[in-house]
């Protein structure tokens, strides 16, 4: 397009942003009319993208950062013949696909669910990583931001990472309109302010007024043709551009136009330009995935193995039998043992440092391109990217994160290395898998059974090594659990996961030998849980005893719990858990401080069965 049916484009997305939210009696169309000749020429002139087929595999990748300014995404997909006018007005509406802050569930061009600010870059470092090293397909990513995003610290871990791995496939638009939410933004429209920061992290810069539209097109021009560093555009620009009540004001974020009819015929009326998006270039890209028999590691029962050593060797057996899973961490990898797949496949490995928000944003990245990813780190380090895994969930994204060095069981590093809260934290997410095997071949076998799942799949490794309670044919299937000890005497049921099922066997045996027969459960998939498996056992022996390592909140005794919640009667429910702050002991030691290894659960067993009787 040339310079006069470019602004006539932009005045188009305008007009529809104000009439979209105006309709919907809510939105963001200020934020959408600051970036309407940003995204005008990006749309005409520069994307590749064939919208019949958003799955090809040559499509340039674009990424709404700042999704609140969904009104102008809406725009230009009626601009491109992708939607309708009428669906376009059904913006915010029951039904509707339109969101307020777009997402990929029913919308096949949005790559990644946006609208937690700080998270359209990095997800963007993740898909350009994809082309770059894996899908060898010249496709560009294109991230528009918004600068009060720019306070996140995920955007600079995205900026550096993107410039470590020389991402000259990836392009940022920085929308810079001056204000936020509730007013100026740190830096205003200081252009240099933000260029000094992108520079120090490595990337090629570009300021440029964001309302000359001839400008922005040879500023993209200047992208495309910048090698081996990313590039970032710097656009000055005017929040609610073109209508006067409106235009650089505060206090109008998040809110439709007072006078729509009146900022439509200011911005020139309505129109129906239809453009052609550029078509993408031929491409295709191959996945590796290797049919016949997948060999996973093996281990005899009484070995004494680490679940962690198992996750990794897993790993990278699975690597090796199938060619679309990748494996990311968070330079804990000696640690977590995911330098075992690094080792077989180090093409498909990426390392992320320390910059866990990074690396799972990376991981929704690649899935989002259809690799599968195994994401890793101690599991108390999950905990800052939870909003990352929040946004995986409102994705859809197939993602599979580990966590080790999990709970009090880690000895002396001390409370700062102990994941105490993961197991809640991942239950609490829409649709998850949270698994906790306690064996090497559990381990294994669920490692290869997350392959398979949906949603974000969470699997919970322990730093010590075990003792190997099943055998190397023994099938898991998610959403099951074990009986390790059972007779029609048992009068007390322990449901344990993790290390904290070896204690239970002990204290088992211990119980036994006074004459006390106990039942007990491995629960190892803590999320779907095994709700046949424990009303059972609630039936049978009238009381459950929950240990676990790791907080009384959120964990496993709330899991357990969940399945006696249809109205039926609440058995007897007692939880051994981590209710103290711990310090730094030897792992038996912490086990015993915090009342959760065999002579603990073995004194809880005998104070509850006496109680029984005397009832």
């Amino acid at each position: 397009m040339n310079t006069s049916e470019l602004v006539e484009l932009a005045q188009q997305l305008r007009v529809d942003s104000v009439r979209a939210s105006a309709a919907a009696g809510s939105g963001h169309p200020t934020s959408s009319m600051s970036a309407a000749d940003l995204t005008a020429v990006l749309l005409a002139n520069h994307l590749r993208y064939d919208f019949d087929r958003p799955a090809h595999p040559g499509n340039d990748r674009f990424v709404l950062s700042k999704g609140h300014a969904s009104p102008l995404l809406y725009a230009a997909y009626k601009a491109a013949g992708a939607i309708e006018d009428g669906e376009l007005l059904t913006f915010r509406k029951l039904g509707s696909r339109l969101e307020g802050h777009p997402t990929p569930r029913q919308v096949p061009w949005v790559e990644t669910a946006t609208g937690s600010l700080g998270q359209g870059l990095p997800i963007g470092v993740g898909i350009a990583l994809a082309g770059k090293r894996l899908d060898r397909v010249g496709y560009r990513v294109w991230v528009l931001c918004g600068d009060s995003e720019l306070a996140e610290g995920s955007v600079w871990e995205a900026a550096e990472h993107a410039a470590y791995e020389h991402l000259d496939n990836l392009t940022a638009i920085v929308d810079v309109n001056r204000l936020g939410q509730r007013g100026p933004t740190r830096h205003g429209h200081d252009l240099d302010a933000y260029a000094r920061r992108f520079q120090a992290f490595g990337w090629h810069t570009v300021e440029v007024d964001g309302h000359d539209v001839d400008a922005v097109d040879r500023a993209y021009a200047e992208a495309k043709s910048t090698a081996g560093q990313p590039t970032v555009i710097l656009a000055r620009t005017l929040k609610g551009k073109g209508v006067a009540a409106v235009q650089d004001r505060e206090g109008l974020h998040g809110k439709p136009l007072p006078e729509p009819d009146e900022a439509v015929a200011e911005l020139g009326g309505e129109r129906d330009i239809r453009i052609h998006v550029h078509e993408p270039p031929a491409a295709r890209v191959l996945h590796a995935v290797r049919a016949g028999h997948l060999e996973m590691p093996r281990w005899e029962k009484g070995e004494k193995v680490a679940t962690r050593n198992a996750y990794g060797e897993a790993l990278a057996a699975l690597g090796t039998g199938r060619g679309d899973v990748v494996a990311l961490d968070g330079e804990v990898g000696d640690s977590t043992r995911a330098e075992f797949f690094a080792k077989e496949h180090p093409e498909r490995y990426f390392e992320c440092y320390i910059a866990e928000q990074q690396m799972v944003a990376a991981a929704v990245g690649l899935a989002a391109r259809g690799w599968l990813p195994y994401a890793a780190t101690f599991a108390a380090f999950l905990t800052r990217a939870h909003d990352f895994v929040r946004m995986a969930s409102v994705s859809g994204a197939g993602i599979n994160l580990v966590g080790s060095h999990a709970g009090v069981a880690i000895g002396q590093d001390g409370p700062s290395q102990m994941g105490l809260e993961d197991l809640a934290m991942m239950r609490a997410v829409h649709g998850s898998t949270v698994l906790y095997p306690c064996d090497a071949n559990q381990t294994a076998r669920l490692v290869a059974a997350m392959a398979g799942l949906e949603g974000v799949r969470y699997l919970r490794t322990s730093r010590g090594e075990s003792p190997v309670v099943y055998g190397p044919d023994e099938e898991f299937p998610v959403g099951g659990s074990k009986v390790l000890r059972a007779s029609d005497r048992d009068r007390l049921t322990v449901v344990a996961a993790g290390v904290t099922v070896h204690e239970a066997l002990a204290a088992a045996d211990a119980l036994d030998r006074d004459g006390i027969q106990v039942r007990v459960v491995d629960l190892y998939s803590v999320k779907p849980v095994d709700r046949s498996t424990l009303r059972r056992a609630a039936e049978d022996t009238g009381c459950l005893l929950t240990v676990e390592d790791h907080r009384e909140e959120g964990g496993i005794g709330d899991a357990v719990l969940d399945a006696f919640l249809d109205g039926r009667p609440v058995p007897r429910l007692v939880r051994l858990a981590v209710r103290r702050m711990p310090g730094s002991a030897s792992p038996d030691q912490q086990l015993h401080t915090a009342g959760i290894d065999a002579a603990s659960i073995a004194a809880a067993g005998k104070l509850l069965v006496e109680e029984a009787v005397v009832r």
